[in-house]
Parts: C-alpha cells; structure tokens; sequence
C-alpha cells in the first residue's frame, strides 16, 4: 500500500510518474512477474524490478522520458544472457523478463486513489494494464499476461490482501506477529477480550482491532482464512479451540508449551473431539529455531503459516 501512496502523494505535488511493471518472465529472471517500481519527476525511484544493470538502464530512461516529457507507454522485453545481441540486459543470469513503462499524470489520481481504497478495505480486485493505460476492477483472477504484439497486449493481477490472518491474544507476541504478516501482505484481524490492553492500543500495524467475548469467538472468524491463538490463560485457549476445531481454516494454530497442549488435547477428547481433527491443529506453533523474544517466536510463526500458504497453491 505504501507503494501506491507514495506514488499518489506524487501526483498531487503536480509531478508525472512512470510505473514500470513486470508483465512477464522467463526462466530464472530476477525480475518475477507483478514486481513494480517507479520514477518520479523529481528523481524519486521506490520499488524493484529486479536491480542489477537493467534496472539502473531503465530507471535512466524513465527518466529521460520525464524530463523531455515524451510520456509514452514503453514495451521492453529483456534477455539475461551474455552472448545475444538484441533485447540484452547487460546482465549473465539466464532468463527473460517482460517490463511495461505506465506514465502516470494527473488524470490518473483517482485510480490511484480506488487502488488504494481497495487495499485499506481488502475488497478483491484486479489491476488491469494496457496499452491505454491502468484500470481497476472488482474481480478474481490470477494472474495473466496476454500478448499479440506491442499495440495489442493486456496484463492483470488480483490486487489487495489475498489472504487474512487471525490473531487472537493482542499481547507481545500479537504485536510482533501483526508487524511480520502485515509486511507479508496478510489481511491482520487482532481479536481480544481484554479493555486497555497497550499492546492492542498500540498495534498500528493490524488492519483490524476488535473486542470481544471468547465465547461468541466464532462469528467473528470467516472460514478458509489463517487463524493463530495465542491468549494469556490456557482456559482461554481451550475455549476458543473448542470453537472453532470443526471448522474450515487453512491453517489453525495454538501458541503453548507441548505439556500445555497436552493437557488440552487430553481433555478435548473427553469431550469428544476427534484424535483427527486434534492432529490438524499446528501446535506447539512455529517453525522450531529455538525462539525467545517476542519477535523471534513471530517470526517463527509467520514462516510456518508462508510454508502452509505455499503448499496450498
């Protein structure tokens, strides 16, 4: 979102843009497909196309384009390789990659503006570039690149946050995993039972900040979305788990000590609980790389929930 916002923030200080996209790659490209940056009037550069000579050729040529005011839409496809001659990036990697220069002028606000209101609102969208510029839509789709040949040509991506993470307990740990899955791209919903709690007070980084009753926890989760416990007493994490156990989550996980979940599991088949259903839970969750602080068990936490999300494509 930062990305879009800088990009509008120039707009209205009267300066043109050109947004470079990646529309295509091939091979072990650096640039991967949807990667964006772009160049300002002013000289400011944000984002990457995959670095190296290439970008720095790019960036150059950007801004010739801004300065002689020749704002055109550009096509340039590039070859990682050495030995060709034509389409050479400079660059000995292998691979191919496709990059659109998008001139963005004043005009162009109020899409900038919609791109942004989808993403604060998680509202499933897709960003469509042509040869007549940038559209925004409300649909679904992967993404796809479509080409007859420079004047005929159409690429689209789904923007805004493809997946939502829960966090349930706004503690230590809530925080700094709110900050790691907000700068992966999740959706972050922090629930909480607890008024005035400093760590959800100051949790600038979650989407969304609720308080609630663990016992009405169910309504507030949608299925097939990512869902991590992590409260402060262990009866609160019972609780919450015997709710939402039969459920459709792509990932569920409960923060605790192997003896803690121990002693819930043994107690949720009691009260019957199926031993399959207990086995889906992640838990203890995160990925093992022996965790203290409140950060490092975050971090464990998100790499575990990125190996889930990967596996499920």
């Amino acid at each position: 979102m930062d990305f879009w916002k800088k990009i509008l923030k120039k707009l209205q200080d009267k300066q043109n843009v050109y947004l470079l996209t990646v529309v295509e790659n091939i091979g072990s490209s650096p640039g991967r497909q949807g990667f964006k940056m772009f160049v300002s009037e002013d000289g400011t550069i944000f984002g990457s196309i995959g670095g190296g000579i290439m970008e720095y050729q790019f960036v150059e040529l950007a801004k010739k384009q801004l300065n002689c005011n020749r704002l055109e839409i550009l096509f340039k496809r590039q070859v990682h390789n050495g030995s060709v001659n034509k389409n050479s990036s400079g660059m000995i990697c292998s691979g191919e990659q496709t990059v659109v220069f998008h001139p963005l002028e004043s005009k162009d606000i109020i899409t900038i503006q919609h791109i942004i209101f989808i993403l604060e609102n998680s509202k499933k969208s897709i960003l469509e570039l042509t040869g007549n510029g940038l559209l925004v839509k409300e649909e679904e789709l992967e993404q796809q690149f479509t080409f007859t040949n420079k004047n005929n040509w159409q690429f689209k991506e789904q923007i805004a946050y493809k997946e939502v993470l829960y966090i349930v307990g706004g503690g230590h740990v809530g925080l700094a995993t709110s900050q790691i899955m907000h700068f992966l791209n999740f959706h972050v919903i922090v629930l909480d039972n607890r008024t005035n709690l400093n760590t959800l007070e100051t949790n600038n980084f979650a989407h969304k900040k609720l308080i609630i009753e663990y016992t009405e926890i169910e309504k507030y989760i949608k299925p097939n979305s990512f869902v991590v416990i992590m409260t402060s007493k262990y009866t609160e994490d019972k609780l919450i788990v015997s709710q939402l156990i039969n459920n459709d989550y792509k990932f569920l996980g409960v923060l605790g000590s192997k003896s803690k979940m121990k002693t819930m599991f043994v107690s949720l088949k009691k009260e019957g609980v199926s031993s399959e259903k207990l086995e889906a839970i992640y838990t203890p969750i995160g990925i093992s790389i022996k965790s203290q602080t409140p950060e490092e068990i975050a971090i464990s936490i998100a790499a575990q929930v990125i190996k889930v999300k990967n596996s499920l494509k």
